[in-house]
């Protein structure tokens, strides 16, 4: 899939792929006419060259896998993909759910057009989220639902801080303008009395001593770009926005990486 991006996009343009303003672009040339953008629709649809609007919904995979092989960040960071909905969840017709009656990524994102991000409907932002959720939901968030600015958390439309990955870039957009969190100018982020590195190579660490190898931590603390991120010890795209990651165990989070 890769080297069929390569081919189909020879002319790079920042478009905007999100739910809102202010968040994760991607490279897109002008409107391709298929996606993944090579025309194989055996690369996902088991009819292969046979496929039909009738048949198209049988893929080779789940949507999540298949669109994760080009969009793994975005699924890492992101609007949960890949369910049932609960009982008596109502989803507009306009974001229609699969053949198994699950929300994946086509429920948001029509997989062929050719719009920026290829959105369904004309929804952005929170007026999007408010399609499916109450403010009920939003007020119970632990930060009201501030948060909640894209279905994607990743790279924003500008980079001020060049050195951090683009979770932690994000992060810092909203939350030094709030003056709760701040980066110094020697990458530590100081949010009351907890301070922390930011922006440095895991690897890096392991080679200086006394941190576990990046393959023995748990899969809940991301290292994007093999970074230390404000995502490699805070939830996201969750409910519990901003909360500690817990790990499962009754180890501090801190001890999952530092081997002291």
């Amino acid at each position: 899939m890769l080297r069929a991006f390569k081919l189909f996009f020879s002319t790079a343009v920042v478009v905007s792929a999100v739910l809102g303003s202010g968040s994760w672009l991607y490279a897109m040339v002008s409107k391709p006419t298929v996606h993944p953008l090579n025309g194989d629709c055996a690369g996902c649809h088991m009819a292969g060259a046979d496929t039909t609007t009738a048949n198209a919904a049988m893929l080779i995979s789940s949507q999540e896998q298949l669109c994760g092989e080009c969009h793994a960040n975005a699924l890492k960071m992101s609007h949960p993909s890949g369910f049932t909905p609960p009982p008596g969840k109502v989803i507009p017709s306009t974001y229609p759910l699969d053949w198994k009656g699950d929300l994946t990524c086509s429920t948001c994102h029509e997989v062929h057009s050719d719009l920026p991000g290829k959105m369904r409907g004309t929804l952005l932002g929170r007026e999007l989220c408010m399609s499916c959720h109450d403010q009920a939901f939003f007020d119970g968030m632990r930060d009201g639902g501030q948060s909640l600015v894209s279905g994607h958390l990743g790279m924003p439309n500008s980079q001020n801080w060049q050195t951090l990955d683009p979770y932690s870039v994000q992060c810092m957009e909203c939350h030094a303008t709030r003056g709760d969190v701040q980066v110094d100018p020697n990458f530590i982020v100081r949010h009351g009395n907890q301070n922390h590195p930011v922006g440095k190579i895991y690897a890096d660490a392991e080679r200086y001593g006394g941190y576990k190898p990046a393959m023995m931590l748990p899969n809940k603390i991301q290292l994007p770009n093999g970074m230390i991120s404000c995502v490699s010890c805070h939830e996201t795209f969750t409910k519990n926005h901003g909360k500690v990651i817990s790990t499962g165990t009754t180890t501090e989070l801190c001890f999952e990486c530092h081997d002291l």
